[in-house]
């Protein structure tokens, strides 16, 4: 099989290329409030009469829902929903369609649309270095050496794979085939809907926190992802929100 590149490579990248040490997640949709898992719970035993939560101040059950959150009672918190719309580097999204239950995703296609040339590079204080075996590793900062050589190293890498990319189109190559020349490190967008119950076993797998009981050790660039979404979740339902906190954080 020829390896040589298609002809009309260009010897740079375009201009709007653009590297990004962040991600974005923007709440554009929702129907949440503590009060939905108030009726959700209470139609076990008031029936019909569940319909009066719609009205009152959830404030007043807070101890009933830090009660389904301690005990597990976990359906109460799907009667809710938010769609968040992602813009993260691909590599994260595939980590992210990992959670299945309670999820629906669309993402953006390499089929259909033109992929822009928007990169991920580490940030400075993202830490570099690995240490220990796989179960029992930390990860601590590199020098200032070492981020800089990974800042050019993936620069370089984008800058050839974008160009060969683009020399592909250009010769009238496929869409869907020509991508495959892409990085994971190029940024896709979704959006992503969930409820607050499969969020919060996402939040339990994603983030790093010191309420957590049960430790975890994600990646950063999807914990980032992740502490986004909770700031946006914690403003629908903060009542829900304290009881994962004051719970070790686990999905009921």
């Amino acid at each position: 099989m020829p390896t040589d590149l298609p002809t009309g490579t260009p010897a740079a990248p375009p201009a709007s290329v653009e590297f990004r040490d962040d991600v974005t997640v923007d709440l554009v949709k929702h129907s949440a409030s503590d009060s939905d898992v108030l009726w959700a719970a209470r139609v076990s035993t008031a029936g019909e009469q569940s319909l009066e939560e719609l009205t009152k101040d959830p404030e007043r059950s807070k101890g009933l829902i830090n009660y389904l959150m301690r005990d597990r009672h976990g359906s109460p918190f799907e009667h809710n929903s938010m769609t968040f719309f992602v813009s993260a580097p691909i590599f994260v999204f595939r980590e992210f369609m990992r959670h299945r239950v309670g999820w629906s995703y669309n993402e953006e296609s390499g089929r259909y649309r033109e992929l822009q040339p928007v990169f991920y590079v580490p940030g400075p204080d993202r830490k570099l270095v690995q240490r220990g075996r796989p179960g029992k590793y930390e990860f601590v900062h590199g020098t200032p050496e070492q981020h800089k050589q990974t800042v050019a190293a993936m620069e370089e890498s984008y800058a050839q794979s974008y160009a060969a990319y683009q020399a592909m189109l250009a010769d009238g190559v496929a869409r869907e085939v020509a991508r495959a020349t892409l990085p994971v490190g190029l940024f896709s967008s979704m959006y992503a809907t969930c409820n607050a119950r499969s969020l919060m076993h996402f939040l339990g797998l994603r983030t790093q926190h010191e309420l957590a009981t049960v430790p975890s050790f994600p990646q950063r660039e999807i914990e980032m992802v992740g502490e986004r979404m909770e700031a946006a979740w914690a403003e629908l339902m903060p009542l829900t929100h304290a009881a994962f906190n004051a719970n070790g954080r686990v999905a009921p």
